[in-house]
């Protein structure tokens, strides 16, 4: 039971954006905590190897793939929390099982307060972008509009480059008809500040740290899911503005 709690706080770590290096920390402490010191874990971005076992203590090995998905830092929060309460004696192991399954079902934020989040950090940053007032209402209601597309539309039905490639040509749709219009005067402002939704802050950081750490492989791992994104993200915005440069007669950025 003590592998298996380990291996479950691990896996919902990796699975909620921590790094490798906190991933393995935790299981590690885990182990040694309830006396299983033959344990040896190797992680990567989606998946855990986990094995135990000498002439003192019985063999155990198991696999745990996890597929690369989105993040939950409360979750990882409240891991790291436990791993420390561990470390002071206050549960046994089938008190950490419950906990542990009780982190598990820390819901999502609420849709609305999504859609609210996402529309003031468009806004935020079309600030810091030297946007407007009106730019910084059309920043407010694309990232509105597009957590719509995200939540009510895309579903998680679509990967991840065809969900970002709708995502920037949704959003750079909506900053050049406002531009158009000319209820915004900062076209760079506008677009800059409303992809702030899409872009994969968190692991590209955790691939940055990955590499720091040594754990080249779930670092490029990390590298190239972030770096995908980022393409898809151009490709969308860029065959919205060549449509409107060369249909349009608009200028491009």
């Amino acid at each position: 039971m003590v592998l298996d709690a380990a291996l479950l706080a691990g896996c919902i770590l990796l699975k909620n954006g921590a790094e490798i290096f906190r991933v393995e920390e935790t299981i590690y402490r885990i182990c040694h905590y309830y006396g299983v010191y033959s344990c040896s874990v190797f992680t990567l971005t989606n998946g855990i190897f986990l094995t135990a076992g000498d002439i003192t203590e019985p063999y155990f090995a198991k696999v745990k793939h996890l597929p690369v998905g989105g993040s939950h830092l409360g979750r990882v929060a409240a891991v790291n929390q436990l791993s420390r309460e561990i470390e002071q004696g206050k549960y046994t192991i089938e008190e950490v099982m419950e906990q542990l399954e009780e982190i598990q079902k820390i819901p999502n934020k609420s849709n609305h307060a999504r859609l609210i989040a996402s529309g003031f950090g468009c806004g935020a940053f079309c600030i810091l972008f030297q946007g407007g007032l009106f730019d910084c209402i059309t920043a407010f209601l694309a990232g509105i509009l597009y957590y719509i597309f995200r939540l009510y539309i895309d579903r998680g039905n679509m990967s991840k480059i065809t969900s970002n490639l709708f995502g920037g040509m949704i959003i750079t749709i909506i900053c050049l008809i406002s531009y158009h219009f000319q209820f915004g005067n900062n076209l760079y402002g506008m677009v800059a500040g409303s992809i702030m939704p899409l872009v994969p802050g968190v692991p590209f950081t955790n691939s940055i740290r990955d590499f720091a750490d040594g754990d080249y492989i779930s670092g490029a791992v990390r590298m190239l899911d972030a770096i995908l994104v980022f393409f898809s993200i151009a490709i969308g915005m860029g065959f919205i503005f060549l449509f409107y440069h060369y249909v349009m007669g608009g200028a491009i950025l």
